[in-house]
């Protein structure tokens, strides 16, 4: 499962707001800040929200010894 800190990676190399991944992933700005910042213990339907709407744009979870996030390169 990602990690708040995953999360906060892979939106800063979208060069997203919190606003933009919170209604890509169909929550409110608020929660999104919460989950980030760790101040809340999130729904697993909530984390999966996330990770698929990030998903989605390309990124990548990956663990290679650490979990990380990286943009997957597109073909073209």
């Amino acid at each position: 499962m990602i990690t708040p800190k995953h999360i906060k990676a892979a939106r800063v190399l979208l060069d997203w707001k919190q606003s933009d991944l919170a209604a890509a992933a169909g929550i409110s700005e608020t929660a999104l800040a919460n989950i980030e910042r760790g101040a809340t213990d999130p729904r697993v339907s909530t984390m999966n929200s996330i990770q698929q709407a990030l998903e989605a744009v390309g990124i990548e979870f990956f663990n290679g010894g650490e979990p990380g996030v990286r943009l997957r390169k597109i073909k073209g």
